[in-house]
C-alpha cells in the first residue's frame, strides 16, 4: 500500500513540480508494521548503514520505541536482516545523529527519553551489525537532540545540539559538543541561550569547509506559512564563536536540513523534506556564493517524493559514496510508516 502511494505521488510530482533533476525511485529499508521513523544513514566504506527508530506513533518517549539497523552492500537495492541497537522498556530510544570516528567506524547518537533519567547514549559500530555503547555524557542543559558528528582539525569531533521546550517560553538554547578522545568524553558549550521560539535553530546540520570555517543550516519551529525560514550558522574559528542568520529557504514546514560539502567542487548541497507537500528537495550552491550571503541560496530542485502527511514523513539524513548522495527519510500514514533510502547523483562533477 505504501509503495502504491509513493508511486502515485511520484507521477503527480513529476507533472506539477518544476524540477531540474528527475526524481529517482527510493529503495525500501524497512516497511514492517509500526511507526518506522527518524532514520540516520552513514556510509562505512562502501557499505550503507541505516539506523531508525520504531514505535506505535509519533511519540519519542514511549517505552516500546527502540532503535534498529540494517545494512546494504549494493547501494541500497537490498538490505540485511534487521538488528536491534537499543530497546530498553523504560525508555523511548530515537536515532538523532550520526558520523564517523577517527578510525572510520560509525558513531550513532541515541536519545533515551521517558524513563527515570532522560539522557543520550553514543554507540559505535564497524560493520553496522554489532553496536557498542561507548559514552553517556552528563550534559546541562540536557539537549533535546544532538546532531550529526563532523571533524574539526585541531579540535576533534564536533556535534551541534539544541535544548528547550517547544512552547512560547524563552528557555531555548543551542551549542556545541566536542570530543578530543574519539568519542569517549564530550565538552559542552552553549552558544546562545534564552532564545524565543522564532530565534531558535533546531536539528542543525553542519560541515567543516576548511581554514577553520564551519557552515551549518538549521530548522525553524515556526512554520513556513507563518514566515519561518531555515537558519544559516557560520564559524570562522573552528566552532569557538558563531553567527546565526536567516536564509531565503522558506519552502519548509519544520524541515530538517542535511548538508553535504564536496571540497573538490566547492559545492554545498542542502537536502530537506517539504512536509505537507511530500517533496524531497535539494538546493546547491558554491560555498563562496552563500557564505556571506545567506539569502542567496539557489532555487530548489525536487529529487524525490513521499507522503503529503505533515508529520508522518520527513527528516532527511544524507551520506555519500563516490559520486552518489544517499538520502534516508520516512514516509507514510500514522500508525504505519516506512523508511526509505534515495540515491541522488552528486551535483556538478562529471558535467
Amino acid at each position: 500500500m505504501n509503495s502504491m502511494k509513493i508511486s502515485i505521488a511520484f507521477a503527480v510530482a513529476i507533472m506539477v513540480a518544476t524540477v531540474q533533476a528527475a526524481p529517482c525511485a527510493p529503495y525500501t529499508v524497512q516497511d514492517c508494521e509500526g511507526y518506522n521513523s527518524w532514520p540516520m544513514m552513514q556510509a562505512v566504506g562502501r557499505r550503507l548503514v541505516c539506523t531508525y527508530s520504531r514505535g506505535t506513533g509519533h511519540n519519542i518517549s514511549e517505552g516500546v520505541r527502540g532503535v534498529f539497523a540494517r545494512t546494504s552492500d549494493d547501494s541500497g537495492k537490498s538490505w540485511s536482516q534487521e538488528v536491534c541497537v537499543a530497546d530498553e522498556s523504560n525508555y523511548g530510544e530515537v536515532t538523532i545523529g550520526k558520523g564517523l570516528d577517527e578510525d572510520g567506524a560509525m558513531l550513532l547518537w541515541i536519545r533515551c527519553y521517558g524513563g527515570p533519567s532522560n539522557h543520550h547514549d553514543l554507540y559505535r559500530t564497524v560493520d553496522g551489525v554489532k553496536f557498542e555503547k561507548i559514552s553517556t555524557p552528563s550534559l546541562s542543559p540536557l539537549p533535546m537532540q544532538i546532531t550529526d558528528i563532523f571533524h574539526v582539525p585541531g579540535r576533534g569531533m564536533m556535534s551541534l545540539w539544541f535544548a528547550g521546550s517547544y512552547g512560547t517560553a524563552s528557555d531555548k538554547s543551542w551549542g556545541t559538543l566536542v570530543s578530543a578522545d574519539n568519542g569517549c568524553t564530550w565538552t559542552q558549550t552553549t552558544v546562545e541561550k534564552d532564545l524565543s521560539k522564532a530565534e531558535w535553530p533546531t536539528e542543525q546540520s553542519a560541515v567543516y569547509v576548511g581554514n577553520g570555517k564551519i557552515l551549518g543550516l538549521a530548522r525553524t519551529e515556526i512554520s513556513g506559512s507563518s514566515g519561518g525560514v531555515q537558519f544559516q550558522l557560520t564559524s570562522t574559528d573552528s566552532g569557538l564563536t558563531w553567527k546565526r542568520e536567516s536564509t531565503n529557504i522558506s519552502d519548509i514546514m519544520c524541515s530538517t536540513p542535511s548538508l553535504v560539502y564536496d571540497a573538490q567542487s566547492g559545492l554545498v548541497s542542502n537536502y530537506y523534506f517539504e512536509r505537507g507537500k511530500g517533496l524531497v528537495k535539494r538546493r546547491v550552491n558554491a560555498l563562496a556564493d552563500i557564505w556571506s550571503a545567506p539569502t542567496a541560496w539557489a532555487d530548489p530542485e525536487v529529487v524525490g517524493v513521499g507522503s503529503e502527511r505533515p508529520w508522518d514523513t520527513g527528516n532527511v539524513n544524507a551520506t555519500v559514496i563516490g559520486r552518489t548522495h544517499f538520502i534516508a527519510y520516512y514516509s507514510g500514514t500514522n500508525p504505519n510508516t516506512t523508511v526509505y533510502a534515495l540515491p541522488v547523483l552528486a551535483p556538478g562533477r562529471g558535467k
